[in-house]
């Protein structure tokens, strides 16, 4: 559930553009027999004209937001992922797994053999059930558990349960994520500043730090970061600086569980179609030209994300760790 609307340029070492990306471009022999057994799955698609462009229409929510009344409606893969058992028997917990990015992984998570337990509020039940119901209808075990995680027994409490409903844990998507945009500094309080750090920086640590009791060799973390750590927006001061944070705690954590086998990695999105945005995440006046900076013209679906969450979970990027993955359109990857 993070994403930004800003044209920014990227600093290459932060973004990991190195080991990693070409484990990024590989693709299993399952994967391409099942491309080439659906007539027209492995066609070129002009991903300039694949997803809805700007302008979009006005729409607020109150906060947290729900991905089952955007106009347009995101695409988290729902109809168009596709399996091929490359995570078989994995066992993944998923903050933000309701909506967004976090959907997106969650649904290509199941079809890729795991069972996935999601995290997310309350008041984001109505998308939870429906993830909750597609993680079944793939064949897996998905488990619901609702909460807010600024508060750290709870998180604590999230691990357990975790891991006890589905017998183990062995991949760690930390996603979900607070955004607000203010343009002053003085425009920020102290309430927000707090909800904004409690959610994008206390919660992963305090997720990772309970998981560590339960994660093994070969385990993966995955944290999702932003193109904002590596060129903050002047409108986003206090999320941008989670996600510098979010950017450091992944490089930095991978060096210190490598020796015990365990892979950190983080993926950096650009602006991507999710709840985050109309629920706050955007000024109003700006939310219909959202995206439309990118080089593609329009912003990301959270389906488009999936397959990088899929490959950092995997054995296939076993060589890569504390890398950081950009997903941005265009907009500075170089």
């Amino acid at each position: 559930m993070t994403t930004d609307t800003f044209d920014h340029s990227r600093r290459t070492a932060l973004l990991g553009i190195g080991t990693g990306v070409a484990a990024a471009l590989a693709v299993p022999a399952a994967a391409r027999a099942a491309d080439t057994a659906q007539p027209g799955a492995a066609a070129p698609r002009d991903p300039t004209t694949r997803y809805p462009k700007p302008p979009f229409a006005r729409q607020e929510q109150p906060w947290p937001g729900l991905a089952a009344r955007m106009d347009p409606k995101p695409d988290h893969g729902e109809e168009s992922y596709k399996g091929s058992g490359r995570l078989a028997g994995r066992k993944a917990l998923v903050t933000g797994g309701d909506s967004g990015i976090g959907r997106a992984a969650v649904i290509a998570f199941a079809r890729e053999g795991a069972d996935v337990a999601i995290n997310y509020l309350p008041a984001e039940e109505e998308d939870a059930r429906e993830v909750i119901a597609l993680v079944r209808a793939a064949g897996r075990k998905g488990v619901a558990l609702p909460g807010d995680i600024r508060d750290e027994a709870f998180c604590q409490k999230l691990v357990a349960d975790a891991a006890r409903e589905l017998g183990g844990l062995d991949i760690l998507v930390n996603n979900a994520a607070f955004q607000r945009p203010r343009k002053s500094i003085t425009d920020i309080s102290t309430e927000e500043f707090d909800q904004t750090f409690k959610t994008n920086v206390y919660a992963p640590f305090w997720i990772t730090k309970a998981a560590m009791a339960h994660l093994k060799p070969g385990s993966a973390i995955i944290n999702t970061t932003s193109i904002n750590a590596a060129d903050p927006g002047e409108d986003l001061l206090a999320y941008a600086s989670t996600k510098a944070v979010n950017a450091n705690f992944t490089q930095s954590l991978a060096k210190q569980l490598g020796p015990k086998g365990i892979r950190v990695n983080a993926v950096a999105p650009g602006p991507v179609w999710t709840p985050l945005q109309p629920a706050g995440g955007q000024f109003p006046d700006e939310l219909p030209a959202f995206g439309s900076k990118a080089a593609m013209g329009r912003p990301g679906q959270p389906a488009e994300l999936a397959g990088l969450y899929v490959l950092l979970a995997s054995n296939e990027a076993s060589f890569s760790t504390g890398q950081i993955f950009g997903a941005d359109g265009g907009r500075g990857v170089s």
